[in-house]
């Protein structure tokens, strides 16, 4: 396992927020079409069930586990162990196919290659600090029902 590494961390949310904020101001903020706004909306409902879920004092956009850590296994995190990650990559996909372009959907691809990466790091010290983690994560998926 890897050691933990605060620069590591920073990079990943910088590249992340980097990602998302390209995608977000180079297309429209609303889509234009119904089933792009429903897009949307189905992310920024799962990203908000997933806050109401988590409580706003357990909530960072660190990977590194608060002092105060506690396994939430209830809401979305009961199907899904990153929902807030998943809200982001179906909000961003509905941004990005609101005015698809090459880059875009590079911008896009970043933005997941750097969330795999960021919540396969967050898993490795959630590992370390919660007891019951491998147990929750034998009966969840990391991004996707049913798929990953």
């Amino acid at each position: 396992m890897r050691v933990y590494s605060p620069l590591r961390s920073f990079g990943l949310v910088c590249g992340q927020f980097t990602c998302l904020g390209a995608i977000v101001l180079s297309g429209p903020l609303i889509p234009p079409s119904l089933p792009l706004l429903g897009l949307l909306l189905v992310g920024v409902g799962l990203g908000v069930w997933a806050l109401l879920t988590m409580r706003l004092h357990r909530l960072s956009v660190l990977p590194d586990p608060l002092p105060h850590v506690e396994l939430v296994n209830t809401g979305p995190y009961r199907l899904i162990r990153h929902p807030m990650y998943t809200s982001l990559l179906i909000a961003s996909l509905a941004w990005m196919l609101a005015a698809p372009t090459w880059w875009r959907w590079g911008l896009w691809f970043c933005l997941l290659v750097v969330l795999v990466v960021k919540l396969r790091y967050e898993e490795q010290l959630l590992q370390r600090r919660l007891p019951g983690y491998d147990a929750y994560r034998k009966h969840t998926w990391r991004l996707v029902p049913f798929v990953w």
